[in-house]
């Protein structure tokens, strides 16, 4: 497989190309396999799966309303290893832009690195807090879903490793500036070990 190893920007999943051009730190293939492999402070104890992701999302909202700066963090996902990823997508949309094909292949890459071929994966999209939060909701969804179709039929990643899940503005990275596009970023998280055929 031709690598396409190389810097991918942390930071934001935005939807403006302008915003786009704001300050990114690179973030090397080595670094990516180093944050996901680091999977020791992953929960062992029941599997983690989207599904119970979702679940806390939807228990997230219920038990969250009113202004962000007052929610609770999303426990269930913060002390998972994760990056953050820059992945642009048509505005309101879940089409992912050309350009950030490459920074979907330098995951690709990471994911199928000898390392992290033992792990499981979800792909979550969030949002920042513009617009209906179960809008928001789904759009985040979409989002995730969209990366991970890419890195299923693009660029050849074993589907039974990678899940997707939205997490809409349920875990901002700036409570205190909810519509910050900070907040408007993917995620990629270990959730634990492969076991092929379970």
């Amino acid at each position: 497989m031709m690598s396409r190893i190389g810097a991918i920007a942390i930071a934001v999943a935005l939807v403006s190309p302008i915003a786009a051009a704001s300050a990114q730190t690179a973030l090397t293939e080595s670094q990516i396999i180093q944050s996901l492999s680091s999977a020791g402070s992953a929960p062992s104890a029941q599997p983690l799966t989207a599904d119970l992701i979702k679940q806390a999302v939807q228990q997230h909202m219920a038990d969250n309303p009113g202004m962000p700066i007052t929610w609770k963090p999303l426990q269930l996902v913060a002390a998972l290893p994760q990056i953050d990823v820059q992945i642009q997508f048509a505005l309101n949309s879940a089409i992912i832009r050309p350009e950030s094909y490459q920074t979907i292949g330098s995951i690709a890459d990471a994911l199928h690195h000898p390392l992290l071929l033992g792990y499981k994966f979800v792909v979550a999209g969030n949002t920042d807090t513009t617009g209906n939060r179960q809008d928001n909701l789904a759009l985040s969804q979409a989002r995730a879903d969209a990366v991970v179709s890419a890195l299923v039929t693009t660029y050849n990643v074993d589907p039974n490793r990678v899940e997707a899940v939205g997490l809409g503005e349920e875990s901002l990275e700036t409570p205190k500036d909810p519509t910050n596009p900070i907040n408007r970023r993917v995620q990629v998280f270990t959730i634990g070990k492969y076991l092929p055929g379970k």
